[in-house]
């Protein structure tokens, strides 16, 4: 028999040709969206490269991205805003903190396609030309680095606490910097930068 059979009635020959009609087939529905996603999820965006829009410390910035480019990598590698450390990639050391309409984010746990329209704040928005912020210069009068790579995501982290809490208490802000990793072992020095970062808030400072 020249289209030999198998044990359940289907040719090897119907076998090769269903599988490769399968493999076509799921090719072809990879590059299709389904109809209503954009009702049921809401923007639908990619493969092509999309446009997103928003504030970085003051300035308007405009990009066309890759849908997959997280907001860390865009801000990096794309406006050169590189004082924001990329360390672990994954959401768990806080070095990649930054301050998003108000509420500190993770911006290596973040798409850039989901930043469009907001208003980031990075540690290069936080001086004054040569003044630098309260929190950065408590940071430097306490020495409250080593390695630097985890001072800025301490240092957004301790703004957004104050902020929103001018006169904080230590557990407060030991809680605002506890998504936030020091490798060299700083944080009693980090904890007393930022309570003294709050009185002379506190005092106009």
């Amino acid at each position: 028999m020249s289209d030999q059979q198998n044990h359940d009635g289907l040719s090897r020959r119907g076998f090769i040709k269903g599988v490769g009609g399968g493999i076509v087939g799921a090719a072809s529905l990879s590059t299709v969206r389904p109809a209503g996603a954009a009702e049921k999820y809401g923007r639908v965006v990619g493969p092509e490269k999309a446009t997103v829009l928003f504030t970085v410390n003051g300035e308007k910035k405009k990009l066309n991205i890759d849908p997959r480019i997280t907001l860390l990598d865009a801000m990096r590698d794309q406006l050169d805003f590189t004082g924001t450390k990329r360390v672990c990639n994954r959401g768990e050391c806080g070095a990649c903190t930054m301050i998003m309409n108000g509420d500190t984010i993770l911006a290596c746990s973040m798409l850039a396609l989901d930043a469009d329209g907001a208003d980031i704040q990075t540690i290069e928005g936080l001086a004054k030309g040569d003044v630098l912020h309260p929190v950065q210069q408590k940071f430097v009068d306490n020495d409250a680095l080593q390695c630097g790579f985890c001072t800025p995501g301490f240092i957004m982290s301790g703004v957004a606490l104050l902020a929103n809490n001018s006169t904080p208490t230590m557990d407060d802000i030991k809680y605002s910097v506890s998504g936030n990793l020091c490798r060299c072992g700083t944080y009693p020095h980090v904890f007393k930068a930022i309570n003294d970062a709050a009185k002379d808030i506190k005092k106009g400072g």
